[in-house]
């Protein structure tokens, strides 16, 4: 007879003593007594996979987030056994594996420890679920500093902080509150001037302590799943997250004009109203490139349909805003009504494509449109289903972009605001419950959209954005911050969760200009403009529950502010476009946190104001109401006050005087910056000219200009212009190299070229080894030069 039917309580459990292993090719093996595994896998020599099991056998190897199209290699790898310990080598890396408890530490070549293991790895069962919650824990060096972690409204450097990962619908969130809307896990280590990163995939709810309970010590875990992580040496931060993007995968090129200035309202409706909103926008010159609709142009919500009264013709309206240069993107939703008149809803229904509870009934909750099923979009069929839906809203009616929300996903009127964790999903093939599929569900959502757009937009790029993301969602999509709130703070955290994003591999990211939730003092929405114009992803958006948000909602002052700071990005176009070439290509972040631009420099560790946009023009808000002025630290090296051509040394601390249409903005000396003429759209003017802002530098300095067609696929042809700048500055001389690739010629013919900076009066000028005459009333010191474009080496001499 059983008395007592409570379980007996094992706490938790640690690997014991080695007892076997195996090397082959790329892969080592560990095996204890008590049937724990270790698998040591070198992809690269600075990135190394270790995957634990506790069962004696692993289960399906399968990753929504790794990038499967793109190999890896290293150059050398040796394994060899002493008396305590196992030795796996790599050109960059020793990694040591103890023998009596499996614990790991990882040293660079001279011996420096990079990384070791506090506890390592350990487990408890669970007896709830089923499975183990697995656990990993790191002893942290003193001075450590932590970044990344993707979407996190608080501090850039994570050092004391517990955080949580569960893609959670937070509307209003506040500074410091966990979870968010996105996960991704993986962090980076900087200590004695060398970075490391851990990226942690494993898509259960998992959470990441570092140095919060217990002062040295590091860890992460996980409510189910494997004990699987990617560590990656740098010893650069920008390696670090050079290849963390490049494991996870890279976009392709946007259109260019998606990044150009976007206007969202919750919403804009009936077409008269968007009308309005469009004619606006022209009639105050304020750059403008796509208007989107939110959820009340469906019918009754319905996704994949039209308000007729609202919008009798959307047709003929989307091809009538185009005509003025405006491209219209639409919301979809994952829930779908259950409405047996509706055809989405038949044809999910006849084809069993919505996600099912754990006994059998469709899994059932309330948005949107009322009571809802929806899609599992971890099915594949699911996928190339709602991938083919799409054909109507982008080849028939000309929608230029789609808009994915609510898809953490997010469910109304129930406690844990998502899905019961009893829901099952097919997971590509790899069935599981939702607590393994709960993060990635926005993701995979979010991939099914862009298969489809990109489909049906070809020979267009396609464009999405997403509220909710996993790891590697950056492949398929844009993102947003979510739901923020018109206050100062939330000014504060966009300009972090941006950083932090772009150092996260999303680096297509921006925030609700001006706040989602409540409403913005004219100041305030000025200030958030001025920050927004250099986020690679530039949009207003707002709840009108809370009154109007577009820039004449306030006075002229802020009209002004808003066209001067809009306008300046459209001319920054190229620049931007450039940054986004060097993503996709390099996996380079086009934000740059200056603890990222200089690790050596311990007084960058703490900094979250400051940011580097590209590679060479220094950004730092205004954060407070009625500042005329603020402290910042400008970077080592020489920079230019924007706006005043003043040269500033770095390694400091100053004072900088704004104005009210000012922010502190530097560039780098030496830098060449690109401009375009300012234009109400992408593609609006055809110039003959490229303005080149070139800023003297006693010494060397590179420049890149990346530019194509706007759109389409011929850059993955090599139809494209890669330029290459290097400015030589002399005492007396500034000499100018120009390099060029790819086969794409450009509109303009010529460049304009503004001098910032000389230290010496121009006497002379040599193109290509030929003299030039000028007239000094035209061209000095504040002049400029015209050049056409096909020179290769221009000499300024004084």
């Amino acid at each position: 007879m059983i008395t007592n039917t409570e379980l007996e309580y094992k706490g938790d459990l640690y690997p014991t003593k080695i007892v076997a292993f195996e090397h082959e090719v790329d892969s080592v093996c560990f095996h204890t007594d008590n049937s724990v595994i270790l698998k040591v896998t070198v992809l690269r020599d600075s990135l190394i996979r270790f995957r634990f099991t506790t069962k004696g056998y692993f289960s399906n190897d399968f990753s929504y987030a790794i990038d499967k199209s793109h190999s890896h290699g290293y150059n050398f790898l040796e394994v060899s056994e002493v008396e305590d310990y196992y030795q796996v080598k790599t050109s960059k890396v020793q990694c040591r594996i103890q023998k009596a408890d499996m614990r790991l530490s990882i040293f660079d070549l001279k011996d420096n420890l990079i990384l070791e293991d506090e506890l390592g790895f350990h487990w408890e069962e669970s007896y709830e679920y089923g499975g183990n919650i697995v656990k990993m824990s790191k002893s942290s060096k003193d001075g450590e500093c932590f970044y990344g972690l993707g979407d996190k409204a608080t501090q850039l450097n994570l050092k004391g902080k517990r955080l949580e990962n569960f893609a959670t619908d937070q509307y209003a969130f506040q500074k410091d509150q966990e979870p968010l809307y996105k996960v991704v896990p993986f962090y980076i280590g900087l200590h004695n001037k060398k970075s490391y990163g851990i990226f942690f995939d494993n898509t259960f709810r998992t959470y990441f302590d570092f140095c919060h309970e217990r002062r040295n010590v590091a860890s992460y875990w996980a409510e189910g799943g494997e004990m699987n992580y990617y560590f990656i040496y740098g010893p650069q931060m920008q390696d670090v997250v050079t290849t963390f993007t490049d494991l996870t995968g890279k976009p392709e090129l946007p259109p260019l004009w998606a990044l150009g200035y976007h206007q969202c309202k919750w919403s804009y409706y009936p077409e008269s109203n968007l009308k309005e909103v469009a004619a606006k926008f022209r009639e105050l010159k304020i750059p403008c490139d796509a208007l989107y609709l939110d959820i009340d142009y469906m019918e009754g919500f319905r996704c994949f349909t039209w308000n007729k009264e609202y919008f009798p013709d959307p047709k003929r309206m989307v091809a009538e805003l185009a005509e003025d240069g405006f491209k219209t993107v639409v919301i979809i939703d994952p829930g779908i009504k259950i409405d047996k008149e509706y055809s989405i809803y038949k044809e999910a229904l006849k084809n069993d494509y919505f996600c099912k509870r754990a006994d059998g009934p469709y899994m059932k909750g309330k948005v949107w449109p009322g009571e809802c099923n929806f899609p599992d979009y971890t099915n594949p069929a699911v996928r190339e289903w709602w991938a083919g839906l799409f054909k109507e809203l982008i080849s028939e009616i000309g929608v230029k972009g789609v808009w994915n929300d609510m898809n953490e996903p997010a469910v109304m009127e129930v406690p844990n605001k998502t899905f019961p964790m009893d829901v099952r999903h097919d997971y590509d093939g790899n069935p599981c419950s939702h607590r393994k599929a709960h993060n990635i569900y926005g993701t995979q959502m979010a991939r099914a959209t862009y298969h489809g757009v990109k489909r049906f937009a070809y020979p267009k790029r396609p464009f999405v954005i997403t509220r909710s993301a996993y790891a590697g969602a950056q492949r398929y999509t844009s993102s947003w911050t979510g739901d923020n709130v018109a206050t100062w703070e939330h000014l504060w955290i966009a300009n972090i969760q941006v950083q932090r994003m772009s150092i996260s591999g999303m680096g297509f990211t921006g925030s609700d200009i001006g706040g989602f939730a409540e409403q913005p003092s004219g100041e305030l929405y000025a200030r958030w403009i001025q920050l927004g114009v250099f986020h690679p992803f530039c949009r207003t958006h707002s709840s009108g529950d809370h009154g109007d948000q577009e820039p004449w909602a306030f006075d002229e002052e802020v009209i002004d502010i808003t066209r001067k700071f809009v306008s300046l990005r459209y001319q920054l176009l190229p620049y931007l476009y450039t940054m986004f070439w060097q993503y996709i290509e390099e996996g380079i972040p086009m934000l740059k946190p200056l603890v990222y631009y200089d690790q050596d420099d311990i007084q960058t560790h703490y900094r979250n104001d400051e940011f580097v946009f590209g590679n060479q023009i220094l950004v730092c808000p205004i954060l407070e109401p009625n500042s005329l002025g603020r402290r910042m630290y400008i970077p080592r090296g020489q920079w230019y006050n924007y706006w005043t051509n003043e040269e500033v040394k770095g390694g400091k601390e100053i004072w900088v005087d704004t104005k009210f249409d000012e922010i502190p903005l530097f560039v780098k000396a030496g830098a060449v910056i690109p401009k375009y003429p300012i234009q109400q759209y992408v593609g609006e003017l055809e110039f003959d000219e490229l303005t080149l802002d070139i800023y003297y530098k006693k010494g060397k300095e590179k420049s890149v200009v990346y530019e194509d067609a706007q759109d389409g696929y011929d850059y993955k042809k090599g139809r494209y212009s890669f330029l290459s700048f290097q400015t030589i500055g002399k005492e007396k001389e500034l000499i100018i190299q120009l390099h060029k690739e790819g086969k794409y010629d450009t509109n303009y013919s010529k460049y304009k070229i503004n001098l910032v900076g000389l230290p010496f009066k121009v006497k002379e000028i040599e193109i290509d080894n030929e003299k030039v005459l000028f007239d000094e009333k035209t061209f000095g010191n504040e002049g400029y030069l015209v050049v056409y474009k096909g020179f290769t080496e221009l000499h300024i001499i004084g």
